[in-house]
């Protein structure tokens, strides 16, 4: 229950200043202020747009299929959502505890695709039904190499249990019934030859402890970016060609639910990375000595002091990773659909294809 509230709190909230953060960012990026006038250096201007959308009217177009057309929106946004069930937030809080937390999660947010069809070919409009079309072979098509990145994890991890990814990359050891989660956990504690049991931090995530998952951190954040129609795979709403894609018939409220199940997708897959690659809700600290920066900068499990340290790191990575997605899309051109497809499955699927085979032959070795 406690992590339903924090979801129902988080995204609203995240969406509410990610906007006005991105704004900024894009003001940054081209030379120029950004927001100004509502409010102190603009910070009413999203309040501003939120009034705007919840008061402007609902329209359906007349030749829409009027059902679908408003169940769309909530479908999109209910898988977004629900995918946030089984992070955890921190060393005690966290939604859903099933021990498939990753399977569960790719296969929710896939039913994304259901909820965009679905918005195109109601609206009766052949730029939204192009838009859908285009989001549903992006997404499926990146789902591929997005899993094999994440795959690799989980097989060094040798547990789909994003919990228990999480004790494994930190200073903490937990037992999870019918799992040898200390006897996995210490097989991969080395890094360059160094016992890190008790040194934790930035030595226990998993890219430095099998540096090869660096390269599938990068492959996951690209098909990440395109999982959430970001640019510079936002070919889906391309404004000079499609005028926005599958939300062109949509105002209103209809509309901001699009908008923030965007964000909320956004917030979700940095989350996740943060969860397999960076650490999660860890300290990036290590001990060394006397100079226990970890222990200073962590809580153990069960602690309120665990608790608000392994919120606010978590909170950290994820919203750096925001900024970095914020910034690629003011930075790179929008992709052409030949060249989404050809980085997609000439040079992101078969570069995971590899590292996976190298998970295993590693995994294989450590046994």
């Amino acid at each position: 229950m406690l992590a339903l509230l924090i979801c129902l709190v988080l995204i609203p909230l995240f969406a509410l200043t990610a906007v006005y953060a991105e704004r900024k960012v894009s003001a940054f990026v081209q030379d120029r202020l950004g927001p100004m006038e509502v409010g102190y250096y603009g910070l009413g201007q999203t309040l501003a747009d939120i009034m705007k959308l919840v008061l402007k009217e609902d329209i359906v177009p007349a030749s829409a299929e009027k059902f679908l057309f408003k169940l769309a929106p909530i479908v999109i946004f209910t898988s977004v959502f629900t995918g946030f069930a089984v992070i955890p937030f921190t060393p005690d809080i966290k939604g859903a505890a099933i021990s498939s937390g990753v399977y569960f999660l790719l296969t929710i947010i896939s039913f994304e695709v259901v909820g965009l069809i679905m918005a195109g070919w109601a609206s009766n409009n052949k730029f939204s039904l192009y838009g859908s079309i285009r989001s549903v072979a992006q997404i499926i098509s990146y789902e591929i190499p997005l899993t094999f990145a994440i795959l690799s994890v989980v097989m060094i991890c040798q547990t789909l249990d994003l919990q228990e990814i999480s004790f494994q990359q930190g200073l903490y050891i937990q037992h999870f019934p019918g799992q040898e989660t200390a006897r996995n956990y210490l097989l991969g504690i080395k890094t360059l030859g160094i016992d890190c049991t008790h040194i934790g931090g930035i030595l226990t995530w998993n890219i430095f402890r099998n540096p090869f998952l660096l390269i599938s951190f990068v492959i996951y954040f690209i098909a990440s970016l395109a999982e959430s129609n970001r640019a510079p795979f936002d070919i889906p709403e391309a404004e000079s060609e499609l005028v926005a894609g599958f939300h062109t018939e949509y105002s209103g409220f209809r509309w901001a639910i699009l908008f923030l199940s965007e964000y909320g997708m956004m917030l979700l897959v940095a989350f996740l990375a943060s969860i397999l690659f960076l650490g999660s809700w860890n300290t990036p600290f290590p001990n060394f000595g006397v100079v226990a920066l970890g222990n200073w900068t962590s809580g153990a499990p069960g602690t309120l002091a665990g608790n608000i340290w392994g919120a606010f790191w978590l909170l950290l990575k994820a919203l750096f990773l925001v900024f970095i997605q914020m910034m690629a899309r003011w930075t790179y051109p929008r992709l052409r659909v030949d060249q989404l497809m050809f980085l997609c499955w000439k040079v992101l699927t078969p570069a995971a294809l590899v590292i996976l085979l190298i998970s295993a032959l590693w995994r294989m070795l450590m046994i």
